[in-house]
């Protein structure tokens, strides 16, 4: 094995959770309440518009930056943060991360106005920045090799549950209480993240022979894998399938006379879906299935999710089925991918490559904010949107077959050997128990 050094200041884990061979599991959970948070934060937040501009006497277009000075600072710092943190310590930096986030969460909670609810918001996004850049580059480094897309599964799910209950507890919220306890929320989250991720995840390794320079030089050659670009722009309109019925179905049906609360119920079957498939995917296809083709079927089922939404038109009931499979495909469809992006670079870049495909995550959620508004500004009803939707499915496959092209693999040959499995650097990968004189250093 290749000799490792750990990135000082980073506390290990305790020795009986090292030596343990499920310990995978425990890092897994604390990096899915990251994710989960997140995407809380994210559902929960635009629910309160109203009572903040009642509250702080301030019209909705400039209400609306409370979520854009997040998502501003987040997508921008994404990149930047897991570079850093691949230098620094991904656990360290990820620990801060919760830090920041719950004390800005507070601070937004007490803000006396929304200038200053803006610029504890563009913090918050830095919090989340630091979160996020490293949760997929954790879980990577933290699992061995054959559980990789289990893990990354799981963790989709986490984001999953998060999105699907934001919008059922921040309504309960704001109807019962107060915008300012929507935030409160994420405070004793936070701090359950930094007490569980101080002892659950290992600390971040580097190989012995990776210097400073060396690591500056391997963040340039991740940019430069050719595989990398489509697979990212891949995972952008991934997520902008899956953001974009979230916010075209609650504003169709309520078009249509269907009460907030009942549309929040019929869209949550998206993210049921999505949240099934990302964490029993794995168990339930094909062991000898790549991650590329399952990548492609879970486009297939996207598109059929759509298809059936085009069908049924805006009737409440009849959209559930649709809205659930195009849920299953992207849960299909996402940990798959996010394997084949973090199996393309070497590892000790994995901070980056994690930041990259969050960022691309970012920009997928604002993207399926702006092509779902756009079309519903341009045309009436939710059938052209869908139509939208549908040829952006066909040109997330088209991506994805580019990516293939662009690894050396061929659509023929998907059943192959998983190209995430032949890139990842194997020492990286499992758990971070060493033997003889190195274990002390572990502890």
């Amino acid at each position: 094995m290749e000799a490792v050094t750990f990135v000082r200041g980073e506390r290990a884990r305790p020795d009986w959770l090292r030596t343990n061979p499920r310990a995978w599991i425990a890092a897994v959970a604390a990096v899915c309440i990251g994710a989960f948070i997140g995407q809380l934060d994210s559902s929960i937040v635009a629910l309160t518009y109203h009572q903040v501009s009642s509250d702080l006497h301030a019209p909705l277009n400039q209400v609306q930056w409370i979520s854009l000075s997040y998502l501003i600072a987040l997508a921008v710092l994404l990149v930047p943060v897991g570079a850093i943190s691949d230098r620094i310590g991904r656990k360290r930096m990820y620990l801060w991360g919760f830090a920041v986030f719950g004390l800005s969460s507070l601070a937004c909670a007490l803000a006396p106005n929304l200038g200053s609810l803006d610029a504890m918001r563009a913090v918050h996004g830095v919090g989340a920045a630091m979160l996020q850049a490293n949760s997929v580059a954790l879980v990577i480094t933290s699992v061995p090799r054959e559980k990789m897309r289990t893990a990354l599964g799981i963790q989709a799910a986490g984001q999953a549950i998060g999105l699907a209950i934001g919008p059922t507890v921040g309504g309960l919220i704001v109807q019962a209480a107060s915008w300012r306890w929507v935030l409160v929320v994420n405070v004793p989250l936070a701090l359950l993240g930094l007490i569980v991720g101080r002892y659950l995840l290992p600390r971040t390794r580097i190989p012995a022979n990776t210097t400073p320079s060396s690591l500056g030089q391997g963040v340039l050659t991740a940019l430069r894998v050719p595989s990398m670009p489509p697979r990212l722009i891949a995972a952008l309109l991934g997520y902008l399938l899956l953001f974009g019925p979230i916010v075209l179905v609650p504003l169709v049906l309520q078009d249509h006379g269907v009460s907030a609360a009942k549309a929040g119920l019929v869209v949550a079957a998206l993210a049921v879906g999505f949240a099934l498939a990302a964490s029993a995917a794995d168990r339930v296809l094909p062991a000898a299935w790549s991650a590329a083709r399952r990548c492609l079927l879970g486009l297939v089922l996207t598109a059929a999710g759509l298809g059936w939404m085009l069908a049924v038109g805006a009737h409440a009931g009849a959209l559930v089925p649709g809205l659930l499979v195009t849920g299953l495909g992207i849960g299909v469809f996402a940990p798959a991918n996010n394997a084949l992006i973090m199996g393309s670079v070497p590892s000790h870049t994995s901070g980056l490559a994690g930041g990259m495909v969050n960022m691309a995550r970012a920009l997928g959620t604002a993207g399926g904010t702006a092509v779902i508004t756009t079309s519903l500004a341009l045309w009436t009803g939710l059938r052209p949107a869908v139509i939208v939707l549908l040829v952006l499915a066909a040109v997330a496959a088209s991506t994805l077959l580019a990516g293939l092209s662009a690894a050396g693999l061929s659509a023929a040959g998907l059943s192959g050997p998983d190209s995430a499995g032949r890139t990842q650097r194997g020492a990286e990968v499992g758990n971070d128990e060493v033997s003889g004189a190195s274990a002390a250093a572990n502890r």
